[in-house]
């Protein structure tokens, strides 16, 4: 099963991966997740390890991804496995004239993908990855018209 969406964003790179590569801002200006933190590690680097809560339903789900690839301002990859299903999500950054397309593409693996169809966590989850993409929009686009002003 893989989920994957994309944005373009009005802003310059340097902006949009200074908004997503500092986790222990996203409880600031995420809608799609809280609590963000860090477990272990210094920041957006491979072998970081952080936590932090979705709810692609009423009850609050604990995600502990690793980073497992990290190229600033190219690509971030994390890995975790929660309740039997085995998740890698990929972020990917392009940048042209001036503008960012922030690509998310996360693939799901293991025995309980059935039920989570089943349930429709699919369609939950696709939410909150569009969720999240909107929320790191907004906050690198008014980042980078307040630079523009001062």
């Amino acid at each position: 099963m893989v989920i994957r969406e994309e944005i373009e964003i009005a802003a310059p790179l340097a902006i949009v991966w200074n908004v997503f590569s500092r986790l222990e801002e996203w409880d600031d200006w995420n809608t799609a997740c809280q609590s963000c933190r860090l477990v272990e590690g210094e920041g957006m680097a491979e072998g970081a390890c952080f936590s932090f809560v979705v709810r692609p339903f009423s009850l609050p789900i604990e995600v502990k991804p690793k980073i497992t690839d990290c190229e600033p301002g190219e690509k971030v990859v994390w890995e975790g496995t929660r309740l039997g299903i085995h998740a890698i999500h990929t972020w990917t950054f392009q940048e042209a004239s001036g503008k960012v397309t922030l690509i998310s593409s996360e693939s799901f693996s293991g025995p309980l993908i059935w039920l989570a169809r089943l349930v429709l966590v699919p369609q939950r989850l696709h939410t909150l990855t569009r969720q999240l993409l909107v929320s790191i929009k907004k906050e690198a686009e008014a980042r980078y018209r307040s630079q523009k002003v001062s």
